[in-house]
């Protein structure tokens, strides 16, 4: 081991001893208290306007991604969320009995948590995950973006505060101050559980850690119009979902399917809500400007990353109309084919036509086998047969119906999923999870199994309905 290896181990080492210590006092914590805390860190932070106006206007500042009243309201809006979620669960304790099965439920703490923090969520995921960690008597250590480490130390030290005045220790939340790759490494080496949220090669080094992780697949959020679709309702939708916070969220719509019989109609629609569609050479402009090393890979120009729809045109050299609020650019290749087809962490959405629900699944899936394998799609429609095909047909964790996918997906008031910072995509998105990341990810179960009455029935009961053949 190097002499930088081994600072670093113990670096993170001294992190952990901290967090450690801190966790076994929560640990012996009442459900009243940690119901306290968790109702404290949403009073004191998300619900306190003018220190969000202060949070969000520092993260934009150090990130320069997003907009800050999009923070504001994400901030707000998913904490009080997970607070509504989490309000009445019990988290400590006997948490669950079923006296027919014998059985009780114990709920424990993980431990201490190794959060990755992505750098377009450097306020946002500290927030939002520091109430299940208080309500399940876990610790927490942050490794952030080096892009936004100081969004993420302030909203830190905002956490530790609210502990001091809730008589609980400081060391609940602790950031890495100065982060590098080594140190999320070590990190997810001595931590518990690694919880983390951001690009593929994170996610892949998490679950290789050999430390127990939740990791998140990447987004693409793809939208069908077909031909039953409110296409006025549907257009003033995808955009809210489109520009929130800059298209820096996973959910934002990056493509959309549109029958062909209602296409015109629909490209008519986008354009009254401000969306400007792009010629075949403002296309090819745009594709240099967004991936600058295509075809040999599919790295995004960071200069794009939730920008100004502004700042995208100057950079493509674009002249679009005043007050447009998100780029259009048609496509007929899907997957690998074009880098249109995946995630674009920006505000240009592609378009394509299709003859049915049929073809529209399959550009769906052709597209997620590429990019965003297993996250989320949608549909804006009036047949109910649609739907299902579409949820039937696709391989995603999660097909919103009529709503805004980046308003939904993670939560929202008019839907019943569950408040989240994180969305897991299963198999298909190399996740371990196929749901919204929630208080039981954070929680360990002891059951407690006694006697009961034998229920074991004949083979006659087992096997009836069942015909054997030959």
């Amino acid at each position: 081991m190097s002499q930088n290896d081994a600072d670093t181990a113990a670096y993170i080492s001294e992190l952990i001893g901290r967090a450690r210590k801190a966790q076994k006092v929560a640990e012996g914590f009442s459900q009243e208290k940690v119901d306290e805390l968790a109702h404290a860190i949403a009073w004191e932070i998300a619900a306190n306007d003018e220190l969000l106006q202060e949070i969000a206007e520092f993260s934009f500042e150090e990130c320069r991604l997003g907009d800050i009243p999009s923070k504001v309201a994400k901030v707000a809006g998913k904490c009080r969320g997970i607070l509504y979620d989490v309000k009445n669960v019990k988290s400590v304790g006997v948490v669950e009995e079923i006296p027919e099965k014998g059985l009780a439920r114990i709920a424990k703490p993980v431990g201490v948590i190794g959060s990755l923090v992505p750098s377009t969520q450097g306020e946002f995921h500290p927030l939002t995950q520091a109430i299940f960690v208080v309500k399940a008597r876990d610790a927490v250590i942050f490794s952030p973006h080096p892009r936004s480490k100081r969004t993420t130390a302030k909203v830190t030290n905002l956490l530790r505060a609210v502990m001091r005045k809730y008589g609980a220790p400081e060391d609940l939340f602790i950031t890495i101050e100065d982060p590098s790759i080594p140190k999320t490494n070590e990190l997810m080496k001595q931590c518990d559980l690694v919880i983390a949220t951001g690009g593929q090669p994170m996610v892949r080094a998490a679950h290789s850690s050999g430390t127990p992780a939740f990791g998140v697949g990447a987004g693409n959020a793809i939208i069908i119009i077909d031909k039953t679709a409110d296409l006025a309702d549907a257009a003033t939708k995808i955009k809210a979902s489109k520009t929130f916070d800059l298209a820096a969220g996973c959910s934002c719509d990056n493509a959309v399917v549109i029958d062909e019989s209602v296409y015109a109609d629909m490209l008519a629609e986008f354009e009254k809500v401000g969306a400007h569609l792009l010629n075949a050479d403002e296309k090819e402009k745009l594709k240099m400007t967004i991936w600058p090393e295509w075809p040999a890979n599919h790295v995004i120009n960071r200069h794009v990353v939730a920008s100004p729809v502004s700042n995208i045109a100057e950079l493509a050299g674009l002249d679009i109309p005043e007050g447009t609020s998100f780029l259009l650019v048609e496509e007929d290749k899907t997957g690998a084919a074009s880098p249109f087809s995946g995630e674009k962490m920006s505000l240009v959405t592609t378009v394509y036509k299709s003859g049915s629900i049929d073809e529209a699944v399959r550009i769906t899936n052709e597209n997620h086998a590429y990019s965003g394998h297993g996250h989320s799609c949608g549909i804006f429609s009036a047949t109910p047969e649609n739907v299902e095909k579409l949820a039937l047909g696709t391989y995603t964790t999660r097909v919103v119906v009529n709503q805004p996918q980046a308003a939904t997906n993670g939560g929202s008031w008019v839907s019943g999923m569950p408040f989240t910072h994180s969305l897991g995509c299963g198999t298909w998105g190399g996740n371990g999870l196929s749901e919204n990341i929630a208080l039981k990810h954070y929680m360990n179960n002891t059951w407690v199994i006694r006697e009961i009455p034998s229920f074991q029935p004949t083979d006659e009961e087992l096997f009836s309905g069942f015909t054997p053949r030959g």
